[in-house]
């Protein structure tokens, strides 16, 4: 482990490049006299040329050292495989782009802070928004010693004030500072800006990031499968491949369709209501073909109660409690849940729109039956039939009688 000079412990910074974080660096050093170092935890969403960017900012903005952490796979091997397997969406639409991901990062930041040497972290969260309570609940977890300093958050400091901040010491601006927040990760991508901070209008065409002109310029349709093996992706058009580039590969895909644009209204951790703009067309297309081919392979119960625990799920990962152990004993039953969650889906692409045309499973329980549906009985006689019928009935009709007897 590395030592340091009393007072020269350096400040560890969680880096997306973003104002908040770009406006830290310098503010951090300056204030509190100490060298900073930025990591930026890959979860998704930096290619070569973002990650050569963000690496030249930090050096450009003070950071005597940056880190990049590739941290694609852990996440969907912690978190994403598990929402898929819940069908997990935030007030029935929002499949938690972005916020997902910040209990990953904390952990491994801290466990970077730990290997370094310093005790000193930095994040670059307001006080009104989820992040702040994400990063600091896992962190607090994790790594009880670390100091957590803020500086947007406890020393209140506006966008306007940081543009400024920037501006006066002759520092880069990241792109998009002066309008919209803009996060990116495996997932999807969530947009904030002055549209959203009320409840009347959307974002401009130009500020969507994954999907501009999905609309003015429609692309024809195109058709697709994926597969899956106990729930997990595993193939894209017949071919085998991680669930991480398959994820790449569907956003890149489905994106220019407008697939899985939308704008979440919802309730914070903080209890206000908040919303914000987000692109997630991966998310939307493993979410929807991954319930269709459970309705094939599940029991009607095991669908209820896999669902009674799976949004309960979404929200403690949505609000940073991923690190709760009711959150383990959550994902073993939905690990169990998925154990004949196999087979392919076949959809079609379209501007806004992705449909199912079929889905097979050699689990199929529709194919397990000797009946078919309104046409042939198969397993049961007419009479069967007409019993069952009555006895089904036979709740209702005490219920009746016993109010005529009044």
């Amino acid at each position: 482990m590395t030592t340091y000079a009393p007072g020269a412990e350096p400040i560890l910074l969680a880096f997306s490049g973003g104002l908040d974080t770009s406006f830290c660096v310098p503010w951090l050093k300056d204030t509190y006299k100490r060298p900073v170092i930025t990591v930026t935890v890959d979860t998704g969403g930096i290619d070569a040329q973002a990650a050569a960017a963000l690496a030249r900012r930090s050096v450009e903005l003070g950071a005597i050292e940056h880190h990049l952490i590739d941290a694609r796979a852990s996440y969907f091997d912690q978190v994403l495989k598990y929402l898929i397997m819940g069908n997990i969406r935030r007030g029935g639409s929002y499949p938690l782009c972005v916020g997902a991901e910040r209990v990953l990062q904390a952990q491994t930041i801290a466990q970077m802070a730990l290997s370094l040497g310093t005790s000193m972290v930095a994040h670059g969260c307001t006080a009104a928004g989820n992040d702040q309570v994400r990063f600091e609940v896992a962190l607090r977890t994790l790594a009880p010693g670390l100091t957590i300093l803020a500086p947007v958050r406890d020393r209140a400091f506006q966008r306007p004030e940081q543009l400024k901040y920037l501006e006066e010491h002759h520092l880069p601006i990241p792109p998009f500072g002066a309008a919209y927040s803009v996060n990116r990760g495996l997932w999807g991508v969530t947009i904030g800006g002055k549209e959203t901070l009320t409840s009347a209008g959307s974002i401009p065409e130009s500020a969507w990031v994954l999907s501009k002109d999905a609309f003015s310029e429609p692309r024809a349709p195109a058709r697709h499968s994926v597969g899956f093996t106990a729930g997990i992706p595993s193939s894209l058009d017949g071919k085998a491949d991680s669930p991480v580039a398959i994820i790449e590969q569907l956003e890149t895909l489905a994106g220019p369709y407008g697939i899985g644009r939308g704008i979440h209204l919802g309730d914070t951790i903080i209890g206000t209501k908040g919303r914000v703009a987000f692109e997630a067309p991966a998310a939307d297309i493993l979410l929807t073909a991954h319930r269709e081919l459970e309705k094939l392979v599940l029991t009607g119960r095991q669908a209820r109660i896999k669902e009674s625990v799976a949004q309960p799920y979404g929200d403690l990962v949505h609000e940073g409690q991923h690190l709760d152990p009711v959150c383990r004993d959550i994902e073993a039953l939905l690990l169990s849940s998925q154990a004949r969650v196999s087979g392919e889906v076949r959809m079609v692409l379209r501007p806004g729109a992705m449909f199912v045309e079929g889905v097979s499973s050699p689990y199929s329980l529709m194919a397990a039956s000797k009946g078919v549906y309104g046409e042939s009985a198969g397993e049961w006689t007419p009479a069967d039939a007409l019993g069952y019928s009555k006895m089904l009935a036979l709740t209702g009709v005490f219920y009746k009688r016993a109010g005529e007897q009044k």
